[in-house]
């Protein structure tokens, strides 16, 4: 099926799915769930597949921690859709309605984007999380995942589409594009007159291409060098188990941190305990010169190690002499993505929320959290960074727009 086919084939979808209520989204969204857990064997068959190639092509541990399914995530993938099924559907939700003084009733209320595309890396699990999220708010969805999971995409997207088949339902409502070249994803990102909003999921050097080669009105879902700073006040405990958390809980996700700031004043018996704990963990450290010297296996950093995600067992961790610093050093280097404080002053975690420019800011909890399940919205679309439209956890209501509706009674403009 080629590009263009596609496209009307989702447009057609999208229109059928703007028409049905939320009964009949529900009851296919359940029917896909079961049939998740039901061919759970064959969606692992066909991931150990996928897995086989990356470890035979190199691929580092945190890349294939983000590839590989197990009974859990696929249990976690229709547990997310069940958690969609039971959210409200807002679609058709009417945010306002005020009458004008010509009589006219100006209201306005939520209608599904339309035709949605995703172009997305190794994570087999957001074929399911887009779909789930896109056929609640009646949006269709044509997916563009890497060739590192394209086994395990092709069977995710099999099942879902025979499961909604047999509920008499489009299957349309989620296509996906199985040529991995390059040429069919430049063609694809231009795709206007059926594609009405391209979200880009992955690492930097996707987002920008997609960002800086689509013609598609592009929600730009950002990198993660998410930064955790342990202030004078930390409870030293607690900011152990935070960042030990953070970062070696899942390496591979744009939630991890990648970047540690500690205050000068506990920097020593904070890396006594985190270095050995780290070291076991057997994660490599980037540090500052203090660093170095307080932990023997720290390689000194660059000014690359303070702004790069690395998506892997490593860390940079510098140590500063102030908030002030920690908050201009994470404004300058941070993707706009998650931050966190560990301190006991109310002040200071109030300046840090006040004045961290990011899409989530935590006190005292690992960044691990920005994520649509956590959230309360069953799965997301992606994590937006930027700030027009949606920013943060894009779950639900990030899939729709508005539009305006209004009564009259005859009224012509004079």
């Amino acid at each position: 099926m080629n590009l263009e086919e596609m496209g009307r084939r989702a447009k057609e979808a999208a229109r059928q799915l703007n028409g049905a209520g939320v009964t009949e989204k529900n009851k296919g969204l359940e029917a896909v769930a079961q049939a998740l857990i039901r061919e759970s064997d064959y969606l692992l068959g066909e991931n150990e597949t996928d897995m086989a190639a990356g470890r035979e092509n190199g691929m580092s541990q945190g890349l294939l921690d983000r590839l590989q399914l197990t009974k859990e995530r696929i249990q976690g993938m229709a547990g997310g859709l069940m958690q969609i099924v039971a959210l409200d559907d807002p679609v058709g939700e009417v945010l306002s309605m005020k009458k004008r003084p010509n009589g006219l009733m100006v209201g306005k209320k939520r209608v599904p984007l339309g035709v949605v595309g995703i172009i997305y890396e190794s994570r087999p699990n957001v074929t399911a999380d887009a779909f789930g999220l896109c056929f609640k708010t009646g949006n269709a969805v044509i997916l563009k995942g890497g060739s590192d999971a394209i086994h395990s995409n092709m069977a995710i997207t099999k099942v879902i589409r025979d499961a909604l088949s047999r509920c008499g339902l489009n299957p349309d409502s989620v296509q996906l594009l199985e040529s991995t070249d390059r040429e069919t994803t430049s063609r694809l990102m231009k795709l206007n007159q059926y594609i009405d909003v391209l979200i880009p999921r992955g690492g930097a050097g996707l987002i920008q291409a997609v960002v800086n080669n689509s013609t598609i009105p592009v929600i730009e879902t950002g990198t993660g060098n998410c930064h955790i700073y342990v202030d004078e006040s930390a409870d030293l405990a607690m900011a152990v188990d935070i960042i030990m958390n953070a970062k070696t809980q899942r390496v591979g996700v744009c939630n991890a941190c990648e970047s540690l700031l500690i205050h000068k004043n506990v920097a020593d018996p904070l890396m006594e305990v985190l270095g050995e704990k780290l070291c076991q963990a057997h994660v490599e450290i980037r540090g500052d010169e203090t660093v170095c010297q307080a932990i023997s296996f720290a390689q000194p950093a660059t000014e690359e190690d303070w702004g790069k995600e690395y998506l892997d067992y490593m860390i940079s961790i510098k140590t500063v002499a102030s908030l002030d610093e920690a908050i201009d050093h994470i404004n300058r280097y941070n993707t706009g993505h998650s931050e966190a404080i560990i301190t006991e002053s109310y002040k200071n975690a109030q300046r840090f929320l006040d004045e961290v420019d990011a899409a989530a800011v935590y006190v005292n909890a690992s960044t691990r959290f920005t994520d649509g399940f956590e959230f309360g919205f069953g799965a997301e679309i992606g994590i937006s960074t930027q700030k027009l439209h949606a920013r943060g956890p894009m779950g639900l209501e990030a899939l729709t727009t508005t539009k305006y509706i209004i009564y009259g009674n005859g009224q012509v403009r004079p």
